[in-house]
Order: C-alpha cells, then sequence, then structure tokens
C-alpha cells in the first residue's frame, strides 16, 4: 500500500532531474556542434567597398582600437587623394571552410573591384583573427610599385611579426599602414620590423592536424555528455522502482 506513492515520488523526482540535465547538456551539445560553423565569414558577407569609397579599414573582428582604425584611416585617403592608389585593410574572424586566406582575399578583391580599370590601383590585405594568417591582393598598376617581394613581405613579416610577439594587432596593422602608404607613394621601402629569430614561431599555432584532432574530440566528449544525460536517468529511475519495490 506505501509503495505507490513512493514510486511516484521517484518518477516526478527522476522527471525532474531529466529535464534539468537536458537543459543543462542539450544547449552544451547544440554550441559545441554549431558554434565554429556560425564564426566562419563568407565572402558574401563581409560589406561591399567599392572602388573609390572612403572605407579604408573593414574590422569584422573588432580587434582594431577605433582610434588607429582612425589613424589608418586618415593614412591611406591621403595616399588615394595624393597618388590615386587605394589600400584597404580587411579583419575577419575566421574563413569560411574550403578557403585558404589567400583564395578568401582573391576572392574579396574579385567582388570589390570587378573589373581591371577598379582593380588596377586597388590593394587589399586580409587578416584572419583564429589562424593568424594574412592574405594580400595588389591590382597591376600598384604592382609596379608594390612587388610581389614587397606585398609578400608585408603580410608575412610587417603584419605578422607584432602577432607573433603577442597579439599587437594595433601594432601590427599601424606598421603595415606605414610602410604600404611609403611603398605605393613612391618613397624607399622601409622594410620590415626586427624580430627575435629566436622566438619558436611552429610552436605558438596549432597545425590543421592538430585543430582538426581537438574538433574530434570535443565532438566525442559531447556525444558521452549526451549519453551520459541519457543513462544516468534511467538508471536512476530503475534503481527507485527496484527499491521502491
Amino acid at each position: 500500500m506505501n509503495s505507490y506513492p513512493s514510486q511516484r515520488t521517484h518518477s516526478r523526482w527522476i522527471q525532474v532531474c531529466w529535464s534539468a540535465l537536458l537543459g543543462l547538456v542539450l544547449p552544451l551539445v547544440v554550441l559545441g556542434l554549431f558554434a565554429e560553423p556560425a564564426e566562419a565569414v563568407a565572402v558574401f558577407q563581409v560589406p561591399t567597398v567599392a572602388a573609390g569609397e572612403p572605407t579604408w579599414v573593414v574590422d569584422e573582428a573588432n580587434i582594431i582600437s577605433r582610434i588607429n582604425e582612425n589613424k589608418i584611416s586618415s593614412r591611406f585617403s591621403e595616399l588615394a587623394a595624393a597618388t590615386g592608389n587605394e589600400v584597404r585593410l580587411v579583419t575577419i574572424h575566421h574563413f569560411d571552410y574550403g578557403d585558404t586566406i589567400q583564395s578568401f582575399t582573391d576572392k574579396l578583391f574579385e567582388r570589390w573591384y570587378s573589373t581591371p580599370e577598379e582593380q588596377a590601383n586597388q590593394t587589399l590585405l586580409v587578416l584572419d583573427e583564429v589562424t593568424k594568417t594574412v592574405g594580400i591582393r595588389v591590382g597591376d598598376q600598384a604592382a609596379t610599385l608594390l612587388t610581389d617581394d614587397i606585398a609578400t613581405s608585408v603580410a608575412q613579416e610587417t603584419v605578422l611579426f607584432p602577432l607573433l610577439e603577442g597579439d599587437k594587432y594595433n601594432q601590427s596593422f599601424l606598421a603595415a599602414s606605414d610602410r604600404l602608404g611609403a611603398v605605393l607613394g613612391g618613397q624607399a621601402d622601409p622594410g620590415p620590423p626586427n624580430f627575435d629569430d629566436s622566438f619558436d614561431s611552429e610552436s605558438t599555432f596549432a597545425s590543421a592536424e592538430e585543430t582538426a584532432e581537438n574538433r574530434g574530440n570535443s565532438t566525442v566528449v559531447l556525444i558521452v555528455l549526451l549519453v551520459l544525460a541519457t543513462v544516468i536517468p534511467m538508471a536512476t529511475y530503475f534503481w527507485y522502482v527496484g527499491f521502491g519495490n
């Protein structure tokens, strides 16, 4: 006679626990499985900037201070007025899957500037925050001053050296704007900043294999949590039923 009320109480208790566990675990599963794709940026998601438009910095990753963004914009605006050469800096959180930073940069360059005439005097520099990689694309006319060697050095040394020394994004872009402004303004190339060669940059960032492995491990953990959230309430329920009888 007394076991039925006890069983009913225990069942209601199990239902409450089950609901609480689902409320805790399912959001974690959803975030773990879908957060990364949501943060990836496709080319078409970057705001369009046309040739001649007075927008010089597109900071989608929100890593450049307002003061320094204004400084960079002022430098590039003066450069465009004096020489006709236009430079734009773009930051993104992470490029879309299937892209590299250079393919992303090329696609964005061709989306913004669709004709050879529009492309001729353009330079586009794009930084990916997650991978800390940099792409650069230079129009044919601008390339007479900003050669392939200098452009590569700007992307791989001027921009990256401050990042390897401690995520100095503002310093990185200010240095890049100075160097690009000098070269495209017809001045001598000031060259890249000094960098300590003893610094082990390879140990700073995860390789593609390590990133994929970590993502796989995270997925396994989430699946295990989901299974536990299913099994534990069921096991507890049957134990209480057995105990009540």
